[in-house]
């Protein structure tokens, strides 16, 4: 069996999902740049709906970085007590905003390589910061990214960086951050984690998995 679809059946994966989730876009609230930078900071391993209701108080209060920086680790950590890690990401946003006033005169960097010299900004932070907020193209691989592009067969990966790499070799460049996008809301939706709900999906067609799953059930 196959390790991995063709481009153009992975054109026609896109195509399906464009059809099933046309209005497949960030679920992370954010007005800004800076919004978007902390509430991807505050949204790994935390779901987006449990940061939606942290940041709508959060925003209205501070919305700069040096608003944040009035505060102290402990104080923030309060504030945000109710998202994972939030001692940490605590830490992270604050050493971040600082780096940002002193810097970037407080503004948000629009390329990978300065996202990623903030504090708890990784690839995957830099790469939808980049595309949500500053329309370039990427494909962020976070955990619905890595775990669906893997099992339909779009990439053949065992880590996040090679499964990005693939992506973006066999999905058309314009359509990269759309297709990040897509790929989330199959995740949540269908492609679950534990119990993938396969008589629902409308990729089964290619989907590599489900092939390999009903032949061993035929076995």
């Amino acid at each position: 069996m196959k390790e991995r679809l063709n481009k153009e059946e992975a054109k026609r994966v896109i195509e399906i999902l464009l059809k099933t989730y046309p209005d497949a876009k960030s679920e992370l609230n954010f007005s800004n740049s800076f919004e978007l930078l902390i509430a991807t900071i505050l949204s790994a391993q935390t779901t987006d709906v449990q940061v939606n209701k942290v940041t709508e108080k959060l925003f209205k209060e501070f919305k700069t970085p040096g608003d944040f920086l009035k505060l102290k680790e402990e104080e923030l950590a309060e504030k945000i007590r109710s998202i994972g890690f939030y001692r940490n990401k605590s830490k992270n946003i604050l050493a971040t905003c600082k780096l940002l006033v002193d810097k970037y005169k407080g503004q948000v960097p629009d390329t990978r390589e300065e996202l990623m010299k903030l504090p708890g900004v990784g690839r995957k932070t830099a790469n939808v910061v980049l595309s949500n907020a500053f329309g370039k193209d990427a494909i962020a691989v976070d955990t619905h990214v890595f775990r669906v592009s893997n099992r339909i067969g779009l990439a053949n990966s065992d880590n996040v960086l090679d499964t990005e790499k693939e992506l973006m070799d066999i999905i058309d460049k314009n359509i990269w951050s759309k297709a990040h996008h897509l790929l989330i809301f199959h995740g949540r939706r269908i492609c679950k984690a534990r119990k993938p709900l396969c008589h629902k999906c409308p990729l089964t067609e290619y989907c590599l998995y489900y092939k390999k799953t009903s032949m061993d059930k035929e076995l």
